[in-house]
């Protein structure tokens, strides 16, 4: 399982492992196959989540959101960037 640390002086507690999609989702691997991905790492604890609108030419972010579909988010870090 996944350790957890704070983010800084935040207090915001993170997993010590991010899941990031900027190379595969949206252009490298079928969504079904990027929802098992992201469904396993959620199954081994990762709750933090790394994406920005330009991976795959703002697909992976879709396809990261799909995949997450019916989670708590408040439960879910998810660091993007513009």
């Amino acid at each position: 399982m996944v350790n957890y640390r704070y983010l800084g002086n935040s207090g915001l507690k993170i997993s010590e492992i991010t899941y990031g999609n900027w190379l595969t989702h949206g252009s490298q691997v079928e969504n079904d196959v990027a929802t098992q991905c992201v469904r396993a790492a959620l199954d081994a604890g990762i709750t933090t989540f790394d994406t920005a609108d330009v991976y795959a030419n703002t697909k992976a972010e879709q396809v990261l959101g799909d995949a997450l579909a019916g989670e708590r988010r408040e439960s879910l870090e998810i660091f993007t960037k513009v």
